[in-house]
């Protein structure tokens, strides 16, 4: 099998278009592929589908930029940073994009069924409460579950009576977005992946999707990588593309390369609750640059030098954790 194709940032969101639908790596403010989220919004995309586990500071970007059209996940919020997405918030409550709201076990298991081929997970979880209520199928009411777009399935879910106890469970349909945008420590050259620290539900995700676009910090000697092949994610055949770009998750963090920038996400949160703030935001921290290097320029090496972590804990002595 071939290996994966290396190349730039802007080429591998060149790909990407209007209305396909992506999800991502990471969980909240981590390891989330920030570059690649400001990358798009520079192109201009629009009426994204994200399809997500969780949301956090990278979705909230992106819908602040009017780049989405449907969001499908359980939460979004920047944690002790900025609670809830203010600016998915705000576009929910002016009926700008439509929001399929699962609980957060229902959206990992329609990835574990994407990923591993299947239809659909049965599943208990969130029986009994509104997210099961015919009157919030969000995507069912905008008419878009009607075969037109093969990513929308035709239910949100079918309640089935199992044979073997006679009980009832939910069957909730497999998830399979055109493109998973992942945010790793290491590739190896062939393109094998590893991911250090948390992997959340990275593994279901990359697998899940019809293409992957694999981030890197660094790119390593295959053979240094193949080494402890237990600590590898993704082999090479599943993975389509590769970028090299160090600090590609600031504003969020990177396990054991560097910490999230709170005090940047905080400001975030503070600036962008209403579109005008958003828009002033983004002409300063996104267009302010043409890419990702000039973002990092910007930010400046004492900032970066202060989240970096120290090779041997995993983490940055320096940043301060608060006291009290």
């Amino acid at each position: 099998m071939g290996r994966p194709q290396k190349i730039s940032l802007a080429e591998a969101i060149s790909l990407i278009h209007d209305g396909d639908s992506l999800t991502f790596s990471g969980f909240t403010i981590w390891r989330r592929p920030m570059a690649a989220i400001m990358e798009l919004i520079r192109q201009g995309k629009k009426n994204l589908h994200l399809i997500e586990v969780n949301g956090g500071t990278h979705d909230d970007m992106l819908i602040g930029a009017g780049c989405v059209k449907i969001w499908e996940s359980c939460w979004s919020g920047h944690e002790l940073f900025g609670k809830i997405a203010g600016n998915l918030a705000r576009k929910l409550e002016a009926g700008e994009i439509i929001c399929e709201d699962y609980s957060h076990v229902q959206m990992l298991y329609r990835l574990v069924a994407g990923a591993q081929g299947i239809p659909f997970m049965p599943t208990y979880s969130a029986m009994g409460c509104d997210i099961l209520n015919p009157e919030y199928d969000m995507l069912g009411k905008a008419g878009l579950r009607d075969g037109s777009n093969p990513k929308i399935p035709a239910k949100k879910y079918e309640m089935y009576k199992e044979n073997f106890t006679g009980s009832e469970v939910a069957l909730i349909p497999a998830a399979q977005p055109d493109w998973c945008i992942a945010l790793v420590q290491m590739v190896g050259t062939e393109g094998t992946v590893r991911v250090l620290g948390q992997k959340y539900a990275d593994d279901e995700a990359m697998k899940a999707a019809d293409k992957l676009i694999v981030i890197t910090e660094q790119i390593v000697p295959e053979e240094y990588i193949r080494r402890e092949p237990e600590h590898n994610l993704i082999p090479p055949h599943l993975v389509d593309y590769v970028v090299e770009l160090p600090w590609a998750a600031h504003p969020t963090g990177c396990y054991g390369a560097y910490e999230a920038d709170g005090a940047f996400i905080k400001d975030f949160f503070a600036k962008t609750r209403t579109q005008d703030g958003f828009d002033a935001w983004a002409q300063e921290w996104i267009f302010g640059g043409k890419d990702h290097q000039e973002y990092l320029d910007k930010l400046g090496v004492a900032r970066l030098e202060t989240l970096k972590a120290n090779a041997a804990l995993g983490y940055s002595q320096k940043v301060k954790r608060g006291s009290r």
